[in-house]
C-alpha cells in the first residue's frame, strides 16, 4: 500500500507542471476544497479520518491526461484519488492519504448517439442532466436518472452504484451501462463489458480513472404522474406490491415518509430580491406520499384500483406537477436543518413496512425519509435526521444512523453504499463481487495508489463502526439523547447571522458548480458557490482566513444569479454575496477591485464610470429628437453610462423607437447620473447611496412615474433595488421601471409599418442576467421586437432564457479581463454554433463584453444592440460603435494590467528615486546606512511592514505628479481621462493604498533594497 504524500517534491511539482501546465494547482490554499465530500461529519470522526488535503489537483480533459498522470502517480508511487461531482456522503473522493484529486469533470462530452440502436457513448464528466438534455434534442431519454441529475456524472453513478427514477421499470443505473473505458494505474486503457463491468460498480475510483461509457437509451415519450397519499407504510408497501402482481408498466416509484411531507410544507419560501417565488406551492398531506410516472402511451388502467385498494388517496394533479417538478430537489428540506446526519440503506420490499416501524420505534429524533422502489424488488431508503454539526451532540446523534442500518440488516437489508465509511459493510455491498474487484486491484495496482483506503477503509474508523454496530444499543440510548431545538446563528467574524446560517445549510451537492460562470471561467472548487460556502464553514471554524484574496472571491461573483435558480434548496445565493460585499468592502474597509475606485471617484466627480464630463453625457441625443423631449412627463429614458458615453448606437436605437411608437417621454440628459450597480457590486454603497438619492430626486423633479431603460442592470436598479433601498433609507420611492421592450411590444402595430430596411442576416439572441434570470424573467417582448425586422433569420442560443449563460461582464471584465475574455468567448461560440452573423443583446454591458471578446478571440461574428437593429431597419442611420467601443476599452485594460501587484511594484521601483526624496531626512539617512553597515539589509526586511503602511500617506501626495506622468506613459488615454486623472488618482490611491501594501510590501522591499545598496 502506498504511504501518505501530505506535498510534492519540488521535483515533482516541476515535472506535474510541466505535464499539465494550468491545469494542475499546486497552491496550499486552493487543494483544501477538494479534502472533502458532501458528508457534514462528526469532529471526532474527522480525527479518526485525519488531515485529507490532497498534495495536487489536476484536471483531466482527455483520456491522454489521464494516462499520463497515472504514469506519473504510479512512478513516484503517489496516491490519486478520482473526483467528479462529489454529491455523494461515502467517502469516495475523500484523499485520507494525500496525493493527487483527478477532477475528471472537464470530460464532458457526448462522443456519439445512434439514435436507431438507442445508444450513447459519452465521457465519464458529464452530468446527467446534459446528457438528457441533448438526448432529448434526438427524441431520445435516458432509462433511468439519478435524483442528483444537476450535478452528479455518469461515471460517478458506476462508480458509486445507486438507483433512481425510473429505476422501477430499468433497475440499478449501472444496468442501462455496456461498457466502460478506464485507464488502469499503470496507464493502460481497458474496456470492461459483459460479465467484466462488474468489477466496475461500486469500486469508487479504485480500479483506475474511467473516460468513457456507453448507454443503453430510449424513444423520448412524455410522462404522466400520479401522486398519492397513504396512511401508512403497510398501505404503500400492498399497492406496490398489486401493481407487481399486475404488471402495470410504470417507470418510476418514489415516495416520502410523513416526516419528510411535513418538513416539505415548512421548508422556507423561495425569495428572489425579498419577494416570494413559489405563492403557490401546494400543501402536501402528512403522510406517506409516493408518485407514481410512467410513459403517456401506456394503458395503466389497474394504477387506481391498485392505489384505492390499498387504502391510498389520489391526490390533486397539482401536488403531481409540483412533486415531478422538484424531482431534483431532495435536500430542500435541510435549510430546516442545518445539518442532517443521514443514513441511506436498501431493504426489501415486503420488509419495507417493517422497517419503518422500526425506526418509528427505536429512533426518537424525527426521521425524514426519501424512497426509491427498484425493479428487483428492493426499495431504497434514504434517511436524515435534523441535527447542527456545530452541536457537541452532533457527535453523539451520529451513531443513530448505525442504528437505522441495523434495523435496515435485521429486516434482511444493507447499507446502499460502501465507501470509506462503510468499508467493513463491504461485503454485504458487494457480496461475492468483492473476491473479484480485490484480486482486480491486486493484479493492476501493486503499488495501491488508486484511492487508497476507500473500499478497505481506514483501521481506525472500520473498528469504530464495527464497535458502534456491536454496542448499537448503548450508541441509540445516546444518540435519543441527543437531539436538538431551534438552532439560532448570530453575527460572527465578519460573517452575517444569516450568512453563516445559508453556509451550514447548503448540502454540497454541487448544483450551482458546473454552471457558475465564475467557476468555469477560472476552473476551481474555490470559485464556485459550493467552494465559497465551503470556505465561510472553514474560516468560522477557525481553520481559513478572510484575507484579501478570498475578498476578491465573494467580489468575483457577476451577480448572474445562475446560482440561485439551481440551487436545490432555493437558497438566496448572490443576495449573500451581495451582503458580504457591504460587509467587507464599506463596513470592514477591505479593498474592491482597483478599478472601481476609479469609477467611483469619477462617479462622486462627474457621475459615470468612464472617467468622462458630465457635460458630455447627452451629446448622443439626436437633435429632432432632442427638441422633442418634453421637459416633463409620466415617461423618462434614462439611457445610463455606457449608451451616454460609448456605445451610443444603443441609446439613439432606444429612443428613435420610442419617438416612432409615438410615446413621449422626458429625460435627465446631462443631470443624469450612473444607476450605481457598479458601485453596489463594488461593495462602496457608500457612493450607491448618493448615486441613488440624487438620481430619484431628479427623476421625481421631472414628473416621472415610470422609468424607461435600455439596459438591464439599470433597470434591475429602478425598478428592484432603488425601492428596496428607498424603503430602507425612509425615501418615497413612488416610481416603476420598464425596458423600452416592454412598452414597445404593445406598439408593434405602429412600428411594423414603419420598418424600411430589411436585415437579411442569421441572428441569435442572447438573453441578459439582469433582465432575465436575475431581474424580471423579461424573456419574450424583446424576442417579438427583433423578429418584427423584416428579413430577419433568428436563431436561439443552446443555453437561453432563464438557463442564459452569462456574457461575463462586468465584473470579471474589471477584476480579469482573461477571465471574461474566456467566458464571452463561450457564449460567442453558441452564436456561431448556429451559423450566426450576429448575436443581438439589449444589454450595453454584454454588447461591450462580446465587442471586446471577439476582437481577443478572433472570432468572425458581429454583436449589435437590439435598439439598434430595429432603428437601421426604422430606416435610420445609427453608426456602429463597435471600434470606439473597443478604443474606449484599451485605456481601462491598461489600467486594470498596471494595478496588478506585480506592475504596481515595478511602478513603484520606477518612481524610486522620488519616493526616497520624499521621505523624512532621519528616515533618508538611516536607509543609507543600509549601503554601509553589514546586515543593515535583513534588519530593514521585518521592519517595512511596520513602516510603510505609516510613511505611504506622507510619501504618496508628493510623489503623485511623477506616477501620474508615469501612469500617462503607460496606459494611453482620451484627453477627458487624461485632464481628470489629477483628481481621480489621488482618491483612488487613499482608498487603495491601505490594502494594497500588504501585497506590495514583500515584493516591494527586496528592490527597495536592493536600490538604496545601488544608489
Amino acid at each position: 500500500m502506498t504511504s501518505r504524500v501530505a506535498e510534492l517534491s519540488e521535483a515533482q511539482k516541476k515535472e506535474i507542471s510541466e505535464l499539465f501546465g494550468e491545469y494542475v494547482n499546486l497552491d496550499k490554499r486552493e487543494r483544501h476544497y477538494y479534502n472533502h465530500d458532501m458528508g457534514a461529519l462528526p469532529p471526532l470522526v474527522k480525527k479518526v479520518i485525519g488531515d485529507t488535503n490532497p498534495a495536487a489537483v489536476v484536471k483531466i480533459r482527455t483520456e491522454e491526461d489521464a494516462v499520463k498522470l497515472l504514469k506519473f502517480a504510479n512512478r513516484h508511487k503517489i496516491p490519486v484519488v478520482p473526483r467528479a461531482g462529489a454529491s455523494s456522503g461515502y467517502g469516495g473522493v475523500i484523499p485520507t492519504k494525500g496525493g493527487i484529486v483527478a477532477d475528471v469533470t472537464p470530460l464532458n462530452n457526448i462522443i456519439s448517439i445512434d439514435t436507431e440502436g438507442q445508444k450513447a457513448v459519452v465521457q465519464s464528466g458529464i452530468i446527467w442532466e446534459k446528457l438528457e438534455r441533448k438526448l432529448k434534442e434526438k427524441e431520445l431519454s435516458l432509462q433511468a436518472i439519478p435524483s442528483s441529475a444537476p450535478s452528479s456524472t455518469v461515471g460517478g453513478w458506476l462508480s458509486q452504484s445507486g438507483a433512481g427514477y425510473g429505476s422501477y421499470e430499468f433497475g440499478w443505473g449501472h444496468e442501462s451501462m455496456e461498457k466502460a473505458r478506464v485507464v488502469l494505474p499503470t496507464g493502460e486503457i481497458r474496456e470492461f463489458s459483459g460479465p467484466e463491468l462488474k468489477k466496475l460498480i461500486g469500486t469508487m475510483g479504485t480500479i483506475g480513472i474511467i473516460t468513457e461509457i456507453t448507454l443503453k437509451v430510449q424513444k423520448f415519450e412524455e410522462r404522466k404522474a400520479v401522486s398519492v397519499s397513504f396512511p401508512s407504510a403497510s398501505a404503500l408497501k400492498k399497492a406496490v406490491e398489486e401493481i407487481k402482481r399486475k404488471n402495470i408498466p410504470l417507470w418510476s416509484i418514489s415516495f416520502l415518509n410523513p416526516e419528510w411531507a411535513d418538513m416539505k410544507n415548512k421548508a422556507p419560501r423561495k425569495l428572489h430580491y425579498e419577494e416570494i417565488v413559489d405563492k403557490d406551492r401546494p400543501v402536501l398531506p402528512v403522510s406517506y406520499v409516493s408518485t407514481f410516472m410512467y410513459p403517456a402511451s401506456r394503458d395503466v388502467s389497474g394504477l387506481r384500483e391498485a392505489i384505492e385498494g390499498a387504502g391510498g388517496t389520489i391526490l390533486p394533479e397539482e401536488i403531481a406537477k409540483y412533486e415531478t417538478d422538484e424531482w431534483f430537489k431532495s435536500m430542500k428540506v435541510k435549510r430546516l436543518g442545518p445539518s442532517f446526519i443521514p443514513a441511506e440503506v436498501l431493504v426489501p420490499l415486503e420488509k419495507m413496512d417493517s422497517a419503518f416501524e422500526e425506526i418509528g420505534k427505536k429512533i426518537k429524533l424525527p426521521v425524514l425519509t426519501e424512497g426509491m422502489v427498484i425493479s428487483d424488488g428492493y426499495v431504497v431508503l434514504l434517511c436524515f435526521m435534523r441535527h447542527s454539526e456545530r452541536s457537541v451532540l452532533f457527535n453523539t446523534a451520529f451513531a443513530l444512523s448505525l442504528s437505522i442500518l441495523k434495523i435496515a440488516e435485521e429486516n434482511g437489508g444493507r447499507a446502499y453504499s460502501s465507501g470509506l465509511f462503510f468499508a467493513s459493510k463491504r461485503k454485504s455491498v458487494f457480496g461475492e463481487r468483492i473476491a473479484e474487484i480485490e484480486a482486480l486491484r491486486k493484479e493492476i495496482d501493486p503499488n495501491g495508489i488508486m484511492n487508497p483506503e476507500t473500499l478497505e477503509g481506514k483501521g481506525l474508523l472500520n473498528t469504530a463502526v464495527s464497535m458502534g454496530s456491536a454496542f448499537e444499543p448503548f450508541g441509540r440510548i445516546a444518540g435519543n439523547m441527543s437531539g436538538i431545538g431551534k438552532v439560532s446563528f448570530k453575527d460572527e467574524k465578519e460573517i452575517p447571522a444569516e450568512v453563516a446560517e445559508l453556509a451550514y445549510s447548503c448540502s454540497q451537492c454541487g448544483y450551482c458548480v458546473s454552471e457558475c460562470d465564475q467557476y468555469y471561467g477560472r476552473g476551481w472548487e474555490s470559485q464556485s458557490p459550493r467552494g465559497k460556502w465551503f470556505f465561510i464553514k472553514e474560516y468560522l471554524a477557525g481553520r481559513e482566513k478572510l484575507d484579501q484574496r478570498q475578498t476578491n472571491t465573494f467580489l468575483a461573483c457577476t451577480t448572474c444569479q445562475m446560482c440561485d435558480s439551481r440551487c436545490e434548496l432555493d437558497m438566496p445565493i448572490e443576495h449573500a454575496w451581495m451582503t458580504m460585499r457591504g460587509k467587507l468592502v464599506q463596513e470592514k474597509k477591505k479593498m474592491t477591485f482597483p478599478p472601481f475606485e476609479i469609477m467611483a471617484a469619477s462617479l462622486l466627480k462627474e457621475r459615470n464610470i468612464w472617467a468622462n464630463y458630465r457635460k458630455d453625457r447627452d451629446k448622443w441625443v439626436p437633435e429632432d429628437i432632442r427638441a422633442k423631449i418634453k421637459d416633463k412627463a409620466e415617461y423618462a429614458y434614462f439611457a445610463g453610462c455606457t449608451a451616454s458615453f460609448v456605445e451610443n448606437d444603443v441609446a439613439i436605437g432606444a429612443v428613435r423607437m420610442l419617438d416612432d411608437a409615438g410615446v413621449e417621454f422626458t429625460s435627465l440628459l446631462d443631470k443624469e447620473a450612473c444607476c450605481g450597480i457598479p458601485m453596489l457590486v463594488a461593495g462602496r454603497w457608500d457612493v450607491f447611496e448618493k448615486i441613488m438619492r440624487m438620481n430619484v430626486s431628479n427623476m421625481k423633479k421631472k414628473g416621472v412615474k415610470t422609468v424607461i431603460t435600455s439596459c438591464p442592470a439599470c433597470w434591475l436598479m429602478w425598478h428592484t433595488v432603488y425601492p428596496q433601498w428607498a424603503k430602507k433609507l425612509g425615501i418615497e420611492y413612488g416610481l416603476e421601471a420598464k425596458h423600452y421592450s416592454e412598452v414597445l411590444v404593445d406598439h408593434l402595430d405602429v412600428l411594423k409599418p414603419k420598418f424600411k430596411q430589411p436585415l437579411d442576416k442569421v441572428v441569435a439572441w442572447h438573453d441578459s442576467c439582469h433582465l432575465g434570470r436575475a431581474g424580471g424573467e423579461i424573456y419574450e417582448p424583446p424576442r417579438e421586437l427583433l423578429k418584427a425586422i423584416p428579413g430577419i433569420k433568428f436563431r436561439e442560443l443552446e443555453y437561453n432564457r432563464e438557463r442564459a449563460h452569462c456574457c461575463g461582464s462586468v465584473v470579471s471584465l474589471i477584476a480579469e479581463p482573461p477571465v471574461a475574455y474566456k467566458l464571452g468567448d463561450m457564449r460567442l461560440q453558441e452564436a456561431l454554433d448556429v451559423k450566426a452573423d450576429i448575436i443581438a443583446a439589449l444589454c450595453p454591458c454584454c454588447i461591450f463584453q462580446f465587442r471586446v471578446a471577439a476582437k481577443e478571440g478572433n472570432l468572425n461574428i458581429q454583436a449589435q444592440d437590439l435598439g439598434a437593429l430595429v432603428g437601421r431597419s426604422l430606416g435610420y442611420n445609427i453608426p456602429d460603435s463597435t471600434s470606439y467601443t473597443l478604443e474606449s476599452w484599451v485605456p481601462f485594460e491598461k489600467m486594470i494590467d498596471l494595478m496588478q501587484p506585480e506592475n504596481m511594484t515595478n511602478l513603484m521601483v520606477e518612481l524610486m528615486p522620488q519616493m526616497m526624496a520624499a521621505m523624512p531626512a532621519p528616515l533618508q539617512a538611516m536607509m543609507k546606512m543600509v549601503k554601509y553597515v553589514p546586515g543593515m539589509d535583513a534588519m530593514m526586511k521585518p521592519m517595512m511592514p511596520i513602516m510603510m503602511p505609516r510613511l505611504m500617506p506622507m510619501v504618496m501626495p508628493k510623489v503623485m505628479p511623477d506616477m501620474l506622468k508615469a501612469v500617462e506613459k503607460k496606459v494611453p488615454m482620451p484627453d477627458y481621462m487624461r485632464e481628470q486623472l489629477p483628481d481621480l488618482m489621488p482618491k483612488a490611491m487613499d482608498n487603495l493604498m491601505p490594502n494594497m501594501l500588504p501585497e506590495l510590501i514583500p515584493l516591494l522591499t527586496p528592490r527597495m533594497i536592493e536600490y538604496i545598496k545601488t544608489h
